[in-house]
């Protein structure tokens, strides 16, 4: 918040030392810029992080700053004196013969997150820059791009001009051409298209498939049916270039949202989709209604089958840290809490988020039941390549028995998925061309016979089955 090109002195190892560099650098000039304790610390864990053959990307906040930005300081301290007073959407200045106070946008509002100016290209010269430097300096330290971060996430960027993304697209790609970038702009699919046509984003927080899974997997009153989740499914893949549903950021939840767990405990109400009043619906400040409390056993039956389907899906499915081991908690500040690690104990949740006690203590723990199927379901999309690089066929959508039926192809290799959305046992007929023989790999390899070119498959309550040749 305070600097794009530094991390936060407290996060280092030598806050003083790291306060004392930084002091001695031009703030606009990336040739007087210093390598701090805290930089050094993170240009580390990318190291360690590439050396898992893992990636990291970084969060982009380029619309407003923290009030505490030695930029903004310096134009609250000098105001039309200072050499950054162009960088700020300033609306009024300190004149006591105008009778004017200072006063300038913040970002909805907020006083502590003044907004960079923009025009109709974007933030403005002089921000602008600083935003080019920055995204340079962390994706090619010293210039080598295998020092630097894998991508960005960029926020709030509906609340940026496409020019902008566009320059710097460009700018991004060509120091690391495979570089990912995935913004947060939640909205209907005409108003993400312009995003998506190959010369600003990669993909997007892919919202619009959450609220689906929202409408089909955790509503009960307010289910849709199983053609209509196929059919929003189908338009999501259909609305841009074939390429980008393969790399779309296929979340549940998220940092704004409650975390899916608790969404399941708190069904039906305010749509997913109807942003702005299930954000204040999933709060229990704003809706006393809202269960705070610690998810079941049946209500983490029905994540486990979202699980399922994320990790079968096209797609880049996100999980939200923590939900693997089953944390819950109502939206911000409650989807927040810090991560429940097996190697801690916990004491128990003993307070609602209003500041009264719980009838009973929740216990906080791994859900170690939990995080064995997200292993087991990881497990299996690294195992079978159709499953991230196949393309995608509906077999079945059966709408009394709320059964959904997919196949997953590439390069000679079939999946096919069948899910289960009740709390019955069922069994599915599926029409297959495929050998004469299946095998469900999700359990112990239980082998089914094809016969006459269809296959029955018995599917446990909110489950399902994955099937190769």
């Amino acid at each position: 918040g305070a600097l794009y090109h530094h991390i936060d002195c407290t996060l280092g190892p030598d806050p003083q030392g790291d306060k004392a560099l930084i002091a001695q650098e031009e703030l606009d000039d990336p040739a007087t810029w210093r390598w701090t304790a805290a930089d050094k610390l993170a240009l580390k864990l990318i190291q360690d992080v590439h050396a898992r053959g893992m990636r990291i990307i970084f969060d982009g906040v380029f619309n407003h700053v923290s009030s505490a930005s030695p930029f903004f300081q310096d134009v609250v301290k000098h105001q039309q004196q200072s050499r950054y007073k162009d960088w700020f959407a300033i609306t009024a200045w300190d004149d006591p013969d105008q009778g004017t106070k200072f006063s300038y946008s913040g970002w909805w509002g907020v006083p502590e997150l003044p907004e960079w100016r923009q025009d109709a290209q974007g933030p403005v010269h002089g921000p602008r820059e600083y935003i080019f430097a920055c995204t340079q300096r962390w994706l090619a330290p010293h210039g080598d791009p295998r020092e630097g971060i894998d991508g960005w996430r960029l926020d709030v960027a509906f609340e940026i001009a496409h020019p902008f993304w566009q320059e710097w697209r460009a700018y991004v790609k060509q120091i690391n051409a495979e570089a990912y970038l995935t913004a947060e702009v939640i909205d209907t699919i005409d108003v993400l298209k312009p995003y998506l046509q190959g010369d600003e984003f990669d993909a997007v927080m892919n919202y619009n498939m959450a609220f689906a899974c929202a409408d089909y997997f955790i509503n009960q009153q307010q289910r849709i049916s199983t053609t209509a989740f196929d059919g929003l499914l189908r338009d999501l893949r259909a609305a841009f270039a074939p390429c980008v549903a393969y790399v779309q950021q296929n979340l549940l939840d998220s940092h704004d949202s409650n975390r899916v767990t608790s969404h399941i405990v708190n069904p039906d109400g305010a749509p997913y989709r109807a942003w702005n009043a299930y954000h204040s619906a999933s709060k229990p400040a704003h809706n006393p209604a809202y269960d705070a409390r610690k998810p079941a056993p049946a209500e983490y039956a029905i994540q486990k089958l979202m699980a399922l389907f994320q990790m079968t899906y096209v797609g880049a499915p996100m999980i939200y840290y923590g939900d693997e081991v089953g944390m819950w908690g109502a939206n911000d500040p409650c989807c927040r809490k810090p991560m429940v690690w097996d190697d801690l104990v916990y004491a128990p949740e003993t307070y609602l988020p209003d500041g009264s006690r719980r009838a009973v203590p929740d216990p906080v723990a791994v859900n170690t039941d939990l995080l064995a199927t997200y292993k087991q379901l990881i497990h299996l999309r690294h195992r079978f390549p159709a499953l991230s690089l196949g393309d995608f066929q509906t077999l079945l959508t059966d709408d009394a028995r709320q059964i959904y039926v997919y196949r997953r192809h590439y390069a000679g290799e079939t999946v096919i998925v069948a899910l289960n959305n009740t709390r019955q046992a069922q069994t599915a007929t599926i029409a297959v061309n495929a050998a004469t023989s299946l095998r469900d790999v999700l359990h112990d390899n239980r082998v089914y016979a094809v016969q006459d070119g269809r296959v029955a498959v018995d599917l446990l309550p909110l489950w399902g089955v994955v099937l190769v040749a």
